[in-house]
This record gives C-alpha cells, sequence and structure tokens, in this order.
C-alpha cells in the first residue's frame, strides 16, 4: 500500500478496506480519496484498472455482497460504477 497511487490521478495515499483476509488479503477495497474510484481485490489480486477495461457486471455484484462494509460514499458515488441508481 505504501508504493500504490490510483491509476487515473496519480493520488497517493490510498484507503485499504479489508473483508476477508487468510495469510494475505482476499478480499478487500482500493479506494482513492480523492477521486472516489474503487478499485476491487479478489482472489488476493488487486485490480487497478482504468474505467475503460472495467466491468459493471463483475464490479456491480462486487459491492452488492460487500455493501455492509464499504462506505457510503463509494457506494453512492464511487466511479466508475456505484449503487445510487440501481
Amino acid at each position: 500500500m505504501d508504493i500504490l497511487a490510483c491509476p487515473i490521478d496519480k493520488h497517493h495515499p490510498l484507503e485499504l478496506l479489508v473483508f476477508e483476509e487468510k495469510e494475505e488479503i482476499v478480499e478487500g477495497l482500493i479506494i482513492c480519496p480523492k477521486c472516489l474510484r474503487w478499485y476491487p481485490i479478489r482472489d488476493e489480486i488487486p485490480e487497478m484498472l482504468p474505467d475503460e477495461l472495467r466491468k459493471e457486471s463483475e464490479d456491480l455484484p462486487f459491492l452488492k455482497r460487500w455493501k455492509k462494509k464499504i462506505p457510503e460514499r463509494i457506494l453512492l458515488n464511487g466511479k466508475p460504477f456505484n449503487l445510487k441508481e440501481k
């Protein structure tokens, strides 16, 4: 986390939320507090892709699955996808 920056606006530091952890973080979320972009961690892999490479069909189910642990600012205003109108 010390070396990660948002791939969109290059902001550092990023926020880390851990949802499931074993020896490594299995599932979690990396958040850019500046632009409100969020990046899922799935199967121990942070997926820090630009918006055009993200898939709404994969990201929205992730948000819905963990919505009780995700800050409201991300659920309602997160980029590139959020649950505001879903």
